[in-house]
Order: C-alpha cells, then sequence, then structure tokens
C-alpha cells in the first residue's frame, strides 16, 4: 500500500470520528471521567490534526517499516488517552507500519468504540489488545513480527525492561511524565502568562504530563501575579464530569490524589501556605495554589498529577535557570518575559531532535517555549513537530550494529519505527 493509500485511509478515520465525536466525549466521560468540555474539545482537535499529516508528506512517504513490510509495532496507552491517541496511531501506521493498541483498562468503553471505528477502514492493519499490560509487553517481546514497541506511560513501570530490549534488539520508545517549570520573568506579559497557565495547568483537572507543575514567578512580581492567579482559580468550578459548567472533575488516579494529599501536607508542615482550594473530597481535589515551596519538597520533586499548583520566587536568570535544570524530569518548559526569558531559555532547551546519550541526560529539557500558549506550541505534535524529553521522561532503547545506546530528545513516532526507503 502506497503512503497515497494509507493517508487517503487517514482522512476516512478523520471524516468518521467526526461522526463519533459527541459519542468518544460521552464514553471518555464515563471512562476517564474527565470533564465533558476537555473531551468534546479533544475530539474536535483530533480531526483536524490528522490532516495535518499531509505536511508531512514528503517526509513520511520516503519511509518504510524499521522490521520490514509486514512488520508491527506495538503501542501502549496511558489512562489520560482518548481521542488524541488517533494522532499516535496514525503517525506509525503512516510509514508502512502494522500496529497493536492497547489501551489503560480504564479505557475499554473508548477502545471499543475506537475499534468499530478502525475495523473497516484499517483492517488488520491497525488491531486493538483487550488484556494486560505486562501480558501484552512479554507478547511483543516475543513475536519476531515486532519490531518496536512505543509506550506512554510512567518511567518506573518502564525502567525494568531494560535488559529485555537489550537481549532481543527491539527498540523501544518512551514518552513518560514531566514536571514542568514555568517561568515568569518581572517584563512578561502577565494577561499572556496568566491565561496560560490557566489553560495549560487545569485542562483535564491538571492530568496531563505537560502541565505545568513548578511554577517560578520573579521575586519582584510573586505577590501581584499570585493575587491575580489565586482570582481566576477561585472561579473555576468543581464537580461532575458530564456537566457542561464543570471546569475541575475528579483525579481518575487513586495513586496520584494520595500522592497529592502527601505533597500538600508535607508543603504546609514544611512553612509553605496554601492560598486557594486543595481540599480533597473523595477524589474530588479542590483547585489550589500553594506559596513558597521550596525545590525539596514533594511537590516540587514529584509530578503532581492534578489541579494543584505549588508556586515558588526566584531572584535571578542564574538561578531559576540552576533550579528549573535541577530535576529528574526534563520533557517542557514554558517561559514569560524579554531578553533575560529568551536567555533562560536557550540555557534550558536540549537538541531539536533526539540524539544519542551516554546516559539519562539531566538539566535538559525536550521542549521550551517563550511568550507562547501551548495551544499554538502543541498544534503539530506528532505530526511534524518532534516531542520528547530528557533525563527520566522519555528515551529510546535501541540496538545499532550489535551496539545497545541510548537517545534522549524530541522525537516523531513515524521517524523512530522506519527507516529511509
Amino acid at each position: 500500500m502506497s503512503f497515497e493509500e494509507r493517508f487517503r485511509n487517514v482522512l476516512r478515520l478523520a471524516d468518521a470520528l467526526n461522526d463519533h465525536r459527541e459519542q468518544m466525549a460521552e464514553l471518555a466521560v464515563k471512562d476517564l471521567r474527565f470533564t465533558v468540555k476537555d473531551c468534546r474539545r479533544e475530539a474536535e482537535l483530533v480531526v483536524d490534526r490528522l490532516k495535518m499529516f499531509e505536511e508531512a508528506k514528503d517526509i513520511l512517504q520516503a519511509r518504510t517499516p524499521l522490521g520490514g513490510p509486514g512488520s508491527r509495532v506495538s503501542l501502549i496507552l496511558s489512562y489520560n488517552g482518548s481521542a488524541w491517541v488517533n494522532t499516535a496511531i496514525a503517525s506509525i501506521y503512516l510509514v508502512g507500519n502494522r500496529v497493536t493498541v492497547k489501551f489503560s483498562s480504564r479505557g475499554r468503553n473508548v477502545m471499543k468504540l475506537t475499534e468499530s471505528i478502525y475495523r473497516p477502514i484499517f483492517g488488520d492493519d491497525v488491531t486493538f489488545y483487550g488484556g494486560g499490560g505486562s501480558k501484552f509487553m512479554e507478547d511483543s517481546l516475543s513475536d519476531p513480527g515486532v519490531s518496536s514497541v512505543v509506550v506512554f506511560g510512567n518511567d518506573e513501570n518502564i525502567m525494568p525492561y531494560e535488559q529485555a530490549f537489550r537481549k532481543t534488539g527491539k527498540k523501544l520508545v518512551f514518552e513518560g511524565p514531566g514536571s514542568d517549570p514555568f517561568i515568569v520573568f518581572p517584563d512578561a506579559d502577565l494577561d499572556l502568562a496568566l491565561a496560560d497557565l490557566m489553560s495549560a495547568k487545569f485542562m483535564y483537572s491538571g492530568q496531563t504530563c505537560t502541565a505545568p507543575k513548578r511554577i517560578f514567578i520573579h521575586e519582584s512580581i510573586y505577590d501581584e501575579f499570585l493575587e491575580r492567579f489565586v482570582d481566576r482559580v477561585k472561579r473555576l468550578r468543581t464537580g461532575a464530569p458530564e456537566d457542561e459548567s464543570t471546569d475541575i472533575a475528579p483525579v481518575v488516579s487513586e495513586l496520584a490524589v494520595n500522592r497529592i494529599g502527601e505533597q500538600l501536607e508535607e508543603a504546609v508542615r514544611l512553612g509553605a501556605e496554601v492560598l486557594v482550594g486543595g481540599r480533597i473530597e473523595g477524589n474530588l481535589i479542590y483547585p489550589a495554589v500553594v506559596k513558597n515551596t521550596a525545590d525539596g519538597m514533594l511537590g516540587m520533586r514529584e509530578e503532581v498529577f492534578g489541579p494543584v499548583a505549588f508556586t515558588t520566587s526566584f531572584g535571578s536568570t542564574r538561578e531559576v535557570i540552576s533550579r528549573a535544570g535541577d530535576h529528574k524530569y526534563g520533557l517542557r518548559a514554558a517561559l514569560f518575559g524579554g531578553k533575560e526569558a529568551e536567555e533562560a531559555a536557550k540555557a534550558l532547551k536540549g537538541e531539536d531532535y533526539c540524539h544519542p546519550v551516554d546516559g539519562y541526560t539531566f538539566g535538559r529539557i525536550g521542549t521550551v517555549v517563550c511568550n507562547q500558549m501551548r495551544s499554538a506550541s502543541w498544534r503539530d505534535a506528532f505530526i511534524t513537530k518532534p516531542v520528547g524529553g530528557y533525563g527520566y521522561s522519555g528515551w529510546i532503547w535501541e540496538t545499532v550494529d550489535g551496539k545497545f545506546r541510548i537517545k534522549q530528545g524530541p522525537k516523531l513516532l513515524s521517524i523512530e519505527t522506519s527507516r529511509p526507503v
């Protein structure tokens, strides 16, 4: 099948998803408990994103599957995936791979609907696996027809498989957590910074790997910024995800809820101040802003997968560069301001595309944006814009000429699961 034929199938998928977008949103609300507003927005965006693959035509049509014609890629998805996952599937399929998709157990209804949409279009070229994650990984590693495994998930769950990938010589492409710094300098457009922070932090009730997690505000504007931030957070409405007026719904993972509870408790005990929110009722976490957090606190060291913003002040460009880069995760950073912000952005950013490294590389960040809304910076992600990070935020394991190596930095799933014709 030619690239043009595969791309026509992706366009058929876009039309089918558009026809089912309300049903997709409803099932995502049911399975994942994200707000209906977020689920509808995602279902609408993915249709537009799939059509953008035409922009990558010159790149993708010159590729062939990494494992040769007929080979397959295994794709494991995290629980916060519903409509957007179609972009990941399409990017792997368009270079000629067959794809087997493993949804999170929480997304079973979304998977069934997705499978019913795919089957008439893709046949056996894209299939869906309903079993457990460990068995799926074992089967993928032992199946000679599988060239690569692509995983969206937690680094702690993937690390134990390194020896298995070394032994089999298969390729792993891993996309993991983030604890993204959000940095505001004194000459920043505060309206722009606040708009981006509200959108990026509280979308999906804070349950995205690229949500801002560590909020650094220059000391000269710290109190003013927090006053305006708290005022906006107070307007957020918590409630049932199916209610169209709800902004913040219950957090899906009980583990995430428990961790956030521990993070808040420790922060207060060590001298931080919760300015608004923070109450936890079952899995519902009232959106919170925490002031004067220290870098060593749990809320700054761990991934915060929920609607809680841990904030801190900084005094100089050199200081914030050092503090922002001092973390095990290096996925994404957003900065707002003038020359100092640009200087910090340049210092934090890694290479434009993933590259071999001697070991997991810390202090560098995969995607760095300056004075730009997340909606704009994320537009071409997974299509023509590489995505991925450093440290434990993401990596590639591969064996080249008999030698095992690690790569880190932004990547395209299409390129990493294929080779030049």
